[in-house]
């Protein structure tokens, strides 16, 4: 359906992710290759948060989703991104950006 502006209807308002860790860096690098001369992706805060609760904190998605409060298929899709964006930085040699929360 349309709304009154010609465009789509907007989905739902994106409620916020419960975010506990704030990293100290926020960029990474390949060694040895100026920034002037890489590409970078980016990382939400809450990427980094769904990596650090499944991997370092070696949860099970059920409860990482739990305490991001959100679903399960939310952590799901938020992880998938992360991993996406760092296996890309890893074999393309770009660098990683975590961006800062606002």
């Amino acid at each position: 359906m349309r709304n009154r502006f010609g465009g789509k209807r907007p989905g739902r308002p994106r409620s916020a992710r419960k975010i506990v860790f704030s990293p100290r860096v926020y960029y990474f690098k390949p060694q040895g290759v100026p920034m002037r001369c890489l590409e970078s992706v980016d990382l939400s805060v809450e990427e980094v948060e769904a990596l650090r609760l499944k991997y370092m904190e070696k949860l099970e998605q059920k409860e990482c989703a739990r305490r991001m409060e959100t679903s399960q298929s939310t952590f799901q899709r938020i992880l998938a991104g992360a991993n996406e964006k760092i296996s890309s930085a890893i074999i393309n040699g770009q660098a990683i950006k975590i961006l800062k929360k606002d």
